[in-house]
């Protein structure tokens, strides 16, 4: 039986090093590379072609989120595994959504981390149980539009609705219409909450 032939995608070198020598003791698991930002994780998974991408989601360049769905649109048969410290429910939702098909915590135990590569690689799911329950209890945000998402990047920003409108070139009565419903997809009342919901949540690229 072929060993499982897996890519090691986290932009700190550290983590690389210390998953790669500990997956090295297991026979049937084989590193066959790593990667040090989404960019590159796309890149080595179209040379390296490994069975199992490990995917971190806090990355520069292209983060696990976009390298997830790239990878998840070129190589559909390549399984994907969020491995992460970056708990935000809405981060790991928008992963999955994207063809992961499993996600643990960094903190995970390595005996767990093992099985889980191995379920994933014969075609299962693995979400850990903390994960799980945290996209129970806070659900993630449905979808801004591109526009709602520039406002919301001005409301983070301190803006009011007339800045907004003049930096935009758009109706101040227009960006109060946008403004309640980002209220009302992130479940704010105010400006405070949203940016507080914003910044917990992760939804901008600051």
């Amino acid at each position: 039986m072929k060993p499982i032939k897996v890519l090691l995608a986290d932009d700190h070198a550290i983590v690389r090093m210390g998953l790669a020598s500990l997956l090295g003791t297991q026979s049937d698991i084989d590193v066959v590379g790593e990667a040090e930002d989404g960019e590159d994780a796309v890149r080595k998974t179209l040379k390296l072609r490994p069975d199992v991408v490990i995917m971190d989601l806090m990355m520069p360049k292209m983060d696990g989120f976009d390298a997830t769905a790239e990878i998840h649109r070129q190589f559909p048969d390549t399984k994907i595994m969020i491995l992460t410290s970056y708990g935000a429910s809405d981060g790991i939702a928008h992963a999955l959504s994207a063809g992961a098909t499993g996600a643990l915590m960094k903190s995970t135990e390595f005996s767990e981390f093992v099985a889980a590569i191995r379920t994933i690689a014969a075609g299962g799911r693995v979400i850990a149980p903390e994960i799980a329950r945290q996209l129970a209890e806070d659900p993630p945000v449905p979808d801004l539009t591109s526009r709602q998402t520039e406002i919301l990047h001005c409301i983070t920003r301190g803006l009011t609705n007339a800045d907004i409108a003049k930096s935009l070139g758009i109706r101040e009565d227009s960006v109060k219409e946008h403004v309640n419903a980002i209220f009302a997809k992130l479940g704010a009342a105010n400006r405070s909450e949203a940016v507080a919901i914003t910044f917990r949540k992760h939804l901008l690229k600051l």
